[in-house]
């Protein structure tokens, strides 16, 4: 695609391994000096483009950077989802990746770049930010920026809403992250609704040894629990084993869980110690020394923090007295786990502002929502 020039920006594809380097580069080089923002491990940002990812079996996706008087100003990438356009909607493209300064100019040319990409694809309306799917990191923080960012959680300067506004883009949808402490007790009704359930449910957890044979099951039941929300896009089988393959390292005994209801999975729930708390003093680097000091930190149990990036319960349960049973029943059990290993913050997250069902239950166990990410889109023009 050729260069685009005005001003004094162009905006580059980048193809090189320079220009690479300058694109995951350029994160570190804006936010270096806000002591909120983590800088992730380099290897994981480089491999999240490698060829190999599952992502890109069923993605294509391409990457910008916007370079002005010599110097990196801004980049973005644009995708095309497959698995999206199977389920029904046809025409909707992504954008994500997106740092930049803060300059309306830089803004407006690299999402205009990015939809340029995407209307060439057939697409006619551009979403985002996603890096680079709706499962991985997702939104543009709007509100709790004096938060530090949990792992696998976006955290960007409080400029970016406004300058996606001014560049033509839209609301289209808001997640909360919510935190608090696991040490709570569980809602009186609650408790004896669990009461009432003992003998036809069982939680069980997965030990470390366990995690790939109980994929598919946890798989399944992720993809069949949030089949009907907004955006949802499954996971692939490929791309779950490879999520777990990364998580083995980080997950604790008992941070795990699977629910049994009369003998049948029906939920499970995935909590890990907060790697950005692990690795905030290492700059992204893990040679020559930062492997080892890594290694020996998560075998020393210093999180203070823990996240939970993932937790499905069936649909023939939802909406019903056990599915709420079985979903505490997690939460209890995990929380347990939780406060005995030392964790004195969890995080639950990405929860859909209209989800009122999940949002009351999570609320009722004494989290509170900390922070918002916002999805913003745009029409592509004719």
């Amino acid at each position: 695609m050729a260069t685009i020039r005005n001003r004094s920006i162009e905006i580059v594809p980048v193809k090189t391994r320079r220009q690479w380097q300058s694109f995951h580069g350029l994160p570190q080089r804006l936010r270096g000096a806000d002591s909120r923002w983590i800088q992730p491990l380099r290897l994981q940002v480089r491999q999240a483009w490698a060829p190999r990812q599952p992502y890109f079996r069923h993605a294509s996706a391409a990457a910008w950077i916007a370079i002005e008087a010599d110097r990196v100003v801004g980049r973005i990438s644009a995708q095309v989802d497959s698995l999206d356009q199977q389920l029904g909607r046809a025409g909707r493209g992504q954008f994500g990746q997106l740092e930049a300064v803060d300059d309306a100019e830089v803004f407006q040319r690299l999402t205009d770049i990015a939809g340029g990409w995407l209307k060439a694809h057939g697409m006619t309306d551009m979403l985002g930010p996603f890096d680079l799917s709706i499962n991985q990191q997702c939104g543009v923080l709007v509100d709790g920026f004096e938060h530090a960012p949990m792992m696998m959680m976006n955290h960007n300067p409080e400029y970016y809403p406004s300058r996606l506004e001014q560049a033509g883009f839209e609301p289209a949808a808001e997640m909360l992250a919510y935190r608090g402490s696991p040490d709570c007790r569980l809602p009186p009704r609650v408790a004896r609704l669990l009461e009432r359930m003992q003998g036809r449910l069982e939680i069980r957890p997965v030990p470390r040894g366990e995690l790939t044979r109980r994929a598919e099951t946890m798989r399944e039941l992720f993809n069949a629990a949030w089949a009907e929300n907004w955006g949802f896009v499954p996971i692939t089988e490929e791309e779950f084993r490879h999520m777990v393959q990364e998580m083995k390292l980080l997950i604790r005994p008992g941070y795990v869980q699977l629910a049994f209801y009369e003998g049948r999975p029906a939920g499970f729930i995935v909590a890990l110690p907060d790697l950005n708390e692990l690795i905030a003093d290492l700059n992204g680097r893990l040679l020559p020394t930062g492997a080892v000091r890594l290694l020996w930190r998560i075998a020393r149990r210093r999180s203070r923090k823990a996240r939970i990036p993932l937790m499905g319960i069936d649909p023939a349960f939802q909406q019903s007295l056990p599915g709420a049973g079985i979903a505490y029943a997690l939460i209890e059990s995990a929380r347990r786990v939780l406060v005995a290993d030392g964790i004195e913050e969890t995080e639950q997250s990405w929860i859909l502002r209209q989800n009122k069902g999940m949002r009351s239950m999570i609320e009722a166990i004494g989290m509170r929502a900390a922070q918002t990410f916002r999805i913003y889109e745009r029409p592509l023009s004719e």
